[in-house]
């Protein structure tokens, strides 16, 4: 799947004004959904529930309860939110259901590139894409004529003015909680360095000239934020936005919409959107796309029931009435000013994110390995190293490398 193609196959036209409808479906099956709780799932659920009979969960903390919910027999959810590295786990376990025969059904308004498939069979359908781009607030730099970081070593020195201004109480705010978070951050700024994770046989190879690049990146963007940054998640940095204690970020596309809402939001107006800061090689970011899975323990009827709530989830009525929630793939999207991060960082060269079975492992050792460099307790070639040989001993029992 080409991530730049798909980025742009959403943005296709529509007219405007449109809102919600009553679901064109009416459902009479119980139905629960499991998924992240950021506002385009928010949208996409609410959606759903029109139809009837459904009850969803919005959890963040969705990807480690997906697994075994899953597994379970029945499944304790028939639906689930899911990305690039989340789907892994549950195709791996062989609990969610191949789509291609409900697509064939009732899928007939799906685009190609909504349906994400393995090996020629169809496991997911991709409602948006997503990516980590630059946030910033457009009245600070403006007052302190700064241009828009476009690298790292201008976020930095940009950061440095707006702490001596002192306009705001941490110049940078960051996705660094330790463990998934973390983790992304490293593969993000890896990339960005043009890094390889892996050599011949699923070895690792991240104790490398760019690994410790991306490091010493992490470590010193930390001068500039809340110490308390190893429970720093999207919504705290999304928070953090909105109460107007931060300057810049490299947050999530599907929060932009969060920071123009007036309900919670203090700063609406004030926060730009620019492609991720480049490292050496890319934009230091990875595109994803979020989309939706069916379980496979449940019965036909079910299924049947689930594919055709799903899909009102994910209808253009939906995308017009939250039109920059979120890059949608949906037919009628119109790209607007809070997609531009996203679009920019896409077409700056940004890769997909690099999903698989050893990358999984990677990236559970790497969210839980780079803590004790950005403490100060080891060095970056040490950090590194102890990351891989925990990989290789994962990786080992996993049956991934011989």
């Amino acid at each position: 799947m080409k991530f730049r193609s798909l980025l742009l196959a959403g943005a296709v036209a529509m007219s405007a004004g449109a809102a919600f409808a009553d679901c064109a479906y009416e459902n009479t099956t119980p139905l629960t959904s499991l998924s992240a709780g950021f506002e385009a799932w928010k949208a996409v659920t609410d959606a759903m529930a029109e139809c009837g009979n459904f009850t969803a969960s919005l959890d963040q903390e969705f990807r480690e309860k997906q697994p075994e919910a899953f597994a379970a027999n029945p499944s304790l959810y028939q639906i689930g939110g899911v990305a690039n590295a989340t789907l892994i786990p549950l195709l791996n376990a062989g609990s969610i259901r191949p789509l291609d025969d409900l697509i064939a059904t009732y899928g007939q308004n799906l685009t190609p590139n909504q349906m994400i498939q393995i090996d020629g069979t169809t496991y997911a359908i991709a409602m948006a894409v997503n990516a980590q781009h630059l946030m910033y607030r457009t009245d600070i730099l403006a007052d302190l004529n700064l241009e828009v970081p476009t690298t790292y070593a201008e976020v930095l020195a940009a950061a440095q003015v707006i702490r001596d201004a002192g306009v705001v109480e941490y110049p940078l705010g960051g996705t660094f909680k330790t463990g998934w978070n973390l983790g992304e951050e490293f593969v993000n700024m890896y990339l960005g360095e043009g890094g390889e994770f892996f050599a011949d046989g699923n070895m690792p190879a991240i104790n490398n000239p760019q690994g410790i690049a991306a490091l010493e990146t992490l470590l010193a963007m930390t001068e500039f934020m809340d110490p308390e940054y190893l429970v720093s998640d999207s919504t705290y940095v999304q928070q953090q936005f909105q109460q107007g204690k931060i300057a810049m970020a490299n947050l999530w596309a599907t929060r932009a919409a969060a920071m123009n809402d007036e309900a919670e939001s203090e700063v609406v107006g004030l926060v730009g959107m620019a492609s991720a800061p480049m490292g050496s090689a890319a934009p230091a970011s990875s595109l994803w796309w979020d989309g939706i899975v069916l379980a496979a323990n449940m019965t036909d009827e079910e299924a049947e029931a689930a594919f055709q709530v799903a899909l009102e989830g994910i209808d253009n009525e939906m995308v017009a009435a939250n039109n920059d929630t979120a890059v949608w793939l949906v037919s009628g999207y119109q790209p607007g000013e809070l997609a531009a991060g996203a679009a920019g960082t896409a077409q700056n060269g940004a890769v997909p994110y690099p999903a698989s079975g050893p990358m999984g492992i990677m990236h559970t050792e790497l969210g839980n390995g780079l803590a004790d460099y950005l403490n100060g307790n080891k060095d970056a070639a040490t950090a590194l190293a102890d990351i891989e040989a925990a990989y290789i001993t994962a990786a080992q029992e996993a049956g991934l490398i011989q």
